[in-house]
């Protein structure tokens, strides 16, 4: 029979009061508050390790740890020392992600060669490691295999590897080095665990919420078991009766009894008792002594710790803090070891546009290159991995661990936002705002500072500016006639998981470890805003909570392409003469389409109660000749904007409006103070008038707002304690309409220039969102707007907000 355990606040608040107070302030003495509102202060021992770590393979003789490193930037494999806890070697792979898996002798080292679709095959003399051979299961991308997770079986020279684009289950001979059967998964597969004792392989099919069972001997599937939603890691207990399964969309892990072939127990690896999607459960590990389970809780910075030792009859024990965003934990001994996908801070990037790797070369024109500079500053790539190393924590040390997670954890009631009970946005439940309808608008891609760098009532440098007012006299205007806000992070950090995270207030586990292989050039897809289901919220977005909750609501351009919607919860609720992706179309077209429609809705009285739009311009086409040159396209975008608050603070409903809007990332350029620090702007009858507000929000902030106006719950643990915007609004709608900034620059200028800038930006494919690699866009839009040969500014790292 299945159960739900989670933790007892109660038992563990009394353990906490046993706990000397110096103990926490030495834990907190250095913690870190990220741009999301939550904090970092993790704990034990901390090694550098690469771009987005994803998965660490335990050699069978525990002296090596092997670590692959799959973000944007260069990607690695790198051999740890799992004894002295050193780093032994590090060697570049083209293309990878997750797999890895020692041979039985130790002398061999397999990883997944990604979309390349082969496994490399590295030798460890000397622990050293060096490529000696390629295991090729079938063309490269854009071939669809994609090798996901793979597992070795030298007794039978067999390697058996699970793949995430043609979700199938390959085997390869060791031995005759070639393919020996394809068999389908029925879902993207994730990683696969050998139990040579009862000749099974263990498969968690990522895509289809369960986990497939293959009898090596037969080479057959014996038996699947359904788990939760989106199963990933795996571990298994030594006598082999037993295999935990954590699942990323769930805040879970399954407890599966290998004999009776069914889950007999999950555990809630949450920190509170039905919390919303967004622990993003994502490995696991058992102790020495197989008493302990450790789970990675990936958007929650810590581990949720377990004694299984009856499987059944499971008690939660406490938390660990780690690093940023734990993507695997394994055990080596009393040893903890932990990669933190993200590190441990978020940082600046005054040098947002020069992004490149040292070695990295893009060809322009024939038997010509550009060679680049050292890789720090572009978003993709600039927060590295760390290994985090402590001992298995005593129960007092968990005690401390424990409270010390919490700490960092927003209060997911949002008890401490203490909104008046006279402010427009409800402070609790169930309290009607007297506005009535949401505007939200998305565009893309810009931070601070190359918006509002200039201006000098916010925390601005002016030198990083490259739409500065003459650009963008309406966005300057807005927030000086309504609300600044400089103090305004995105969650997201490009486009794939920035607009999930915007209708969302949350990315999964397979956004957030897919989008930077595609970033990165190592092929793969556009995955985001609805174009894939495995990488939808599991509780949908924010049109799906309103059909819940009875809140009528349309979408123009944003989850809706080519015309038509693509998720189902926006057929029929959705303007099907609206555009949405496509440069060729300026956002002010886009305002007159929505301007028809709101028009024509407005006399049937049927306006709907939240309305998402996109303006999407502000991404521009770099140099791309011919084409709207980078400032045209955003005095376009801010035109669109000035003119759609311009007509609604006219129409009959603006005292019963607020107008939202948001960049979806800030992946596409520098700040000074973070990466993703970005313009957001608010405006209605309600909005005070000349007001400066220097409040910590994010987007998922910004949802909250949005959510307590229309009555509706919030998505995710993310939205759910995210600081409301309350501070931006006044009790009565007292302010006045807005008058449209007439644009400064020539919407009809267009690039001539032919500098190899220009070459490149030909090369570039502006057709869809982000197809365009952003890091050679940043540099391109920073040469346009700058002059080609204006040098970068000083390279700066910032800590966020130490000890807040």
């Amino acid at each position: 029979m299945t159960t739900l355990k989670h933790l007892s606040l109660f038992i563990l608040l009394l353990a906490m009061h046993t706990v000397q107070a110096q103990s926490i302030d030495e834990i907190s003495k250095n913690r870190l508050i990220l741009p999301n509102g939550w904090g970092l202060s993790p704990v034990g021992k901390m090694l550098t390790l690469g771009d987005l770590p994803l998965n660490i393979a335990v050699s069978h003789s525990q002296k090596l740890l092997a670590v692959t490193n799959n973000g944007q930037s260069t990607q690695s494999i790198m051999l740890i020392d799992a004894v002295k806890q050193t780093r032994l070697d590090s060697v570049i792979i083209g293309k990878s992600w997750l797999g890895l898996a020692f041979s039985a002798n130790d002398q061999f080292l397999y990883a997944s060669g990604g979309n390349d679709n082969c496994i490399v095959k590295y030798s460890l003399a000397n622990q050293k490691l060096k490529a000696v051979d390629t295991l090729a299961l079938g063309k490269p991308w854009p071939v669809r295999i994609s090798v996901a997770g793979i597992a070795v079986d030298d007794a039978r020279n067999k390697l058996y590897a699970v793949t995430k684009e043609d979700n199938a289950l390959y085997v390869y001979d060791l031995k005759a080095k070639h393919v020996l059967s394809r068999t389908p998964l029925g879902g993207e597969g994730y990683n696969c665990i050998l139990s040579h004792s009862k000749n099974e392989l263990y498969i968690s099919c990522w895509g289809s919420g369960k986990i497939l069972v293959w009898d090596t001997q037969q080479a057959k599937f014996s038996s699947d078991i359904a788990v939760g939603s989106n199963p990933n890691d795996m571990c298994l207990t030594k006598n082999g009766k037993y295999l935990f399964v954590a699942n990323a969309n769930d805040n879970s892990v399954s407890v599966i009894d290998l004999r009776k072939r069914q889950v007999i127990e999950t555990l809630n690896a949450a920190l509170f008792p039905h919390s919303l999607a967004g622990s993003t459960t994502n490995s696991v590990a058992l102790s020495e002594d197989q008493k302990k389970l450790f789970i990675a809780n990936a958007d929650n910075n810590c581990l949720a710790v377990f004694d299984v030792s009856e499987p059944g009859e499971s008690v939660s024990k406490g938390f660990i803090p780690t690093a940023w965003y734990p993507t695997c934990v394994r055990t080596v001994g009393k040893t903890i070891f932990i990669s933190n996908g993200k590190g441990s801070m978020s940082m600046a990037n005054p040098d947002g546009p020069n992004p490149y790797g040292r070695d990295e070369e893009v060809v322009y024109q024939q038997g010509g290159t550009i060679k680049k500079s050292t890789p720090v500053q572009y978003i993709g790539g600039l927060f590295k991995g760390s290994l985090q190393i402590l001992n298995n924590p005593t129960d007092k040390a968990l005690a401390v661990y424990t409270k010390s997670v919490y700490k960092n954890t927003p209060d997911p009631q949002g008890k401490d936002f203490k909104i008046p009970e006279n402010n427009p946005i409800p402070h609790k439940p169930n309290v009607t705002s007297p506005i009535k309808y949401v505007f939200y608008i998305v565009k893309e891609n810009r931070t601070y500072d190359q918006v509002l760098g200039d201006m000098p009532e916010g925390n601005g440098d002016k030198n990083l500016v490259l739409f500065g007012e003459k650009v963008t006299p309406n966005q300057h205007a807005i927030a000086r006639e309504f609300v600044l806000l400089d103090n305004f992070y995105v969650n997201g950090e490009v486009s794939a998981d920035g607009h999930n995270w915007s209708l969302g207030g949350y990315a999964t586990d397979y956004l957030e470890k897919t989008w930077p292989t595609s970033y990165g050039g190592r092929g793969g897809d556009y995955d985001a805003e609805g174009n894939r289901k495995i990488a939808n919220n599991k509780d949908g977005f924010i049109w799906d909570f309103c059909k819940r909750n009875g809140v009528s609501y349309r979408t123009y351009g944003e989850f809706a392409d080519d015309y038509k919607p693509n998720i189902p919860v926006l057929k029929d609720h959705f303007c099907p003469f609206y555009t949405s992706w496509d440069q060729k179309v300026r956002d002010t077209i886009r305002f007159t389409q929505w301007r028809k429609d709101f028009d024509s809705l407005l006399v049937h009285q049927s306006l709907p109660r939240l309305n998402t739009l996109r303006f999407i311009n502000d991404h521009t086409e770099g140099l791309n000749k011919g084409r709207p040159t980078p400032k045209a396209h955003c005095a376009d975008n801010d035109l669109a904007v000035g003119m759609f608050v311009d007509y609604l603070s006219h129409s009959p409903i603006w005292n019963e409006s607020v107008v939202f809007v948001v960049e979806d990332d800030a992946q596409n350029g520098p700040d000074h103070v973070d990466a993703h620090r970005s313009p957001a702007f608010v405006a209605g009858g309600f909005v005070k008038t000349g007001f400066v507000d220097h409040t910590m929000y994010s987007t998922a902030g910004m949802l909250r707002t949005m959510e307590l106006i229309l009555g509706i719950p919030p998505m995710s643990q993310y939205d759910a304690s995210a600081e409301p915007m309350w501070r931006c609004f006044d009790n009565t709608p007292q302010h006045q309409p807005y008058r449209v900034k007439p644009h400064q620059v020539d919407l009809n200028e267009v690039n001539t220039d032919t500098s190899k800038y220009a070459y490149i930006s030909q090369k570039l494919d502006f057709r869809k969102e982000d197809e365009a690699p952003d890091g050679i866009l940043n540099e391109i839009i920073w040469k346009a707007v700058k002059g080609i040969d204006s040098p970068c500014p000083p390279s700066v790292h910032a800590a966020f907000f130490i000890n807040r």
